[in-house]
């Protein structure tokens, strides 16, 4: 298997940087932690390890070192489309290299010998109520998934701690293989009645079998898009919600099933994976008010009604980035080669020259430039995936992508239960009283 065998071949390196930085340089002070900190959610404390993504707060999100337009131009084409292979990605997080197109073909090989569905996740599916939220759906999935694991079984016949990452890998290419088929399938299930399982084409890649899945557009383009969406959302460091919780859950050596469950579960949070449909849901308040496009003019005293209401404006703001999310922009272009005049495209375009204006106006936000759930939504919208309770399962796919990645090193180079040590308020006070007098 290529991932295997790549990951086998920079192992041996890999573990002595890991050992050296322990054993050799333990002491070395990387940050420091306030009291703000601690109380504000441990917002920017320096804690977490990881090589595959890293936010840079000047370029946005980078893939193993790369900015996104890089990944974009880097990786290879699916085959009649103009975005990378999915399997393309997978290779690139998890080997920390560009690959070639016949080893992202590969992986994209190995998926499709794994996407088959046990018998009884549909059938469990189809007897939970029929307004059960698409992401309990998804999760329960991914959790009766469990007694496949590869990792659990080989741990009960006990596995060398050197190995826990080949099993891991299993785990991880079995799920990211079958959450398309399930996520399609829920879809068409739960909306639209259709009980018949999806058919996985083993002459399709990842992003094209599951637009053909899900069978929601007669426009041309949902695959490419389908690509490009699994590829933007897949990681974003490890300090987000889904990703860390997914790291800490395998940290106790809880199967990847175990682990990404934990993660879907912060995901389907309203501070985390909601945000996509919250952004759509404002432009579509605004598109209604002004029955269409709005001129600029109207748009910025709209903007302006909006926060004197005490209301935010979804998607603009980032914790870390102080330019326009790349993963927006990326979008974005998207969206203006292949339906510049969808009003929903307009809008948003419109949004983002003005708005940025009014928060810089308002003077309350720090960093007024849009995130990637700005567009995400629209783009979904405009193919006619329209049911917002879905979206969050759509970023669950491609989340699934960073955080096995990250999941299947953190095996391989051995890392430990994450264990932080807690605080009392009153210590805090004492820490606070003492730092007066010193």
């Amino acid at each position: 298997m290529i991932l295997h065998d790549k990951i086998s071949e920079q192992l041996p390196a890999w573990r002595e940087r890991i050992r050296a930085l322990s054993k050799e340089h333990g002491d070395v002070v990387v940050d420091k932690v306030t009291v703000g900190q601690i109380v504000g959610g441990m917002r920017d404390i320096k804690s977490l390890l990881t090589d595959v993504s890293f936010v840079d707060p000047a370029e946005g999100i980078r893939f193993r070192g790369m900015s996104i337009p890089e990944v974009l131009k880097a990786l290879p084409k699916a085959k009649g489309g103009k975005m990378p292979y999915v399997g393309g990605l997978y290779y690139l997080l998890m080997i920390g290299e560009v690959p070639t197109v016949e080893q992202a073909l590969a992986v994209e090989a190995e998926w499709e010998a794994r996407a088959e569905i046990p018998d009884y996740v549909y059938k469990m599916l189809k007897d939970m109520p029929k307004d059960t939220h698409p992401m309990i759906l998804f999760n329960l999935a991914v959790m009766s998934l469990e007694r496949i694991s590869t990792f659990a079984q080989k741990y009960q016949e006990g596995m060398k701690k050197d190995v826990y990452w080949e099993a891991a890998l299993e785990d991880s290419l079995n799920l990211t293989a079958k959450l398309p088929v399930i996520a399609a399938f829920i879809y068409r299930y739960k909306y639209f009645g259709e009980k018949r399982k999806p058919s996985y084409n083993p002459k399709l890649d990842y992003g094209s079998n599951f637009a053909r899945m899900m069978k929601v557009s007669d426009k041309k383009g949902y695959a490419d898009l389908s690509r490009l969406y699994f590829l933007l959302h897949s990681d974003h460091e490890s300090g987000n919600v889904s990703a860390h919780a997914t790291h800490l859950v395998g940290s106790s050596l809880s199967d990847v099933y175990f682990a990404f469950s934990a993660g879907l579960s912060g995901l389907a949070g309203p501070l985390h994976g909601l945000a996509n449909q919250e952004c759509l849901g404002w432009l579509l308040n605004v598109h209604n008010r002004f029955n269409g496009v709005p001129s600029r003019d109207d748009l910025y005293k709209f903007a302006w009604e909006t926060l004197e209401s005490g209301k935010v404006i979804p998607g603009y703001g980032h914790a870390v980035l102080r330019v326009p999310d790349p993963r927006f922009t990326a979008q974005m272009d998207f969206a203006k080669k292949r339906f510049p005049d969808d009003d929903l495209v307009r809008l948003a375009d419109m949004v983002f020259d003005v708005v940025p204006t009014v928060l810089k106006e308002q003077g309350k936000a720090k960093n007024p430039a849009p995130n990637v759930d700005a567009i995400s939504g629209t783009l979904q919208h405009y193919y006619g995936v329209r049911e917002f309770d879905f979206y969050t399962v759509l970023f669950g796919v491609g989340r699934a992508l960073g955080v096995t990645a990250n999941y299947v090193w953190a095996r391989a180079l051995g890392m430990p239960i994450e264990r932080p040590k807690s605080m009392t308020t009153k210590m805090l006070e004492d820490i606070v009283e003492k730092s007066k007098t010193a």
